[in-house]
């Protein structure tokens, strides 16, 4: 199922210590005061994370529908574009959730890699 800004807006703001800002007349969100994704940009149906370059070429892989480095140096530095009506809600929560570990404090991040781990462990004893 396509995902729309909505989605993208919900899985974002669903990450630990997230909130929601505006740069340069599009929502952005952040973590610890860093940006690691923003709506809206270049147009409604897109999005674009904050991701480092591996992680870039394997969402492109992946999704090559719904990924794309942004253009310039922001885009061979890992900046990638999502088409949201392209991306299924498990990839864009996958590339979202990349984007956020880039840019939340250690701690945070590793902190939120043993609760994934828990929650995983358990529904497989389920």
């Amino acid at each position: 199922m396509p995902s729309t800004p909505a989605d993208f807006r919900r899985l974002a703001l669903a990450l630990p210590e997230t909130e929601q800002r505006r740069h340069m007349d599009h929502p952005d969100f952040r973590v610890a005061g860093k940006i690691f994704a923003t709506l809206g940009y270049p147009n409604k149906e897109r999005g674009m994370l904050k991701l480092t370059p591996v992680q870039q070429e394997d969402f492109i892989r992946s999704c090559p529908a719904a990924f794309s480095p942004v253009n310039g140096a922001w885009g061979r530095q890992g900046c990638t574009s999502v088409v949201l009506a392209k991306a299924t809600e498990r990839a864009l929560k996958e590339a979202l959730l990349a984007a956020w570990r880039n840019h939340a404090p250690s701690e945070l991040a590793l902190s939120s890699l043993k609760h994934q781990s828990k929650r995983k462990s358990a529904r497989a004893k389920k």
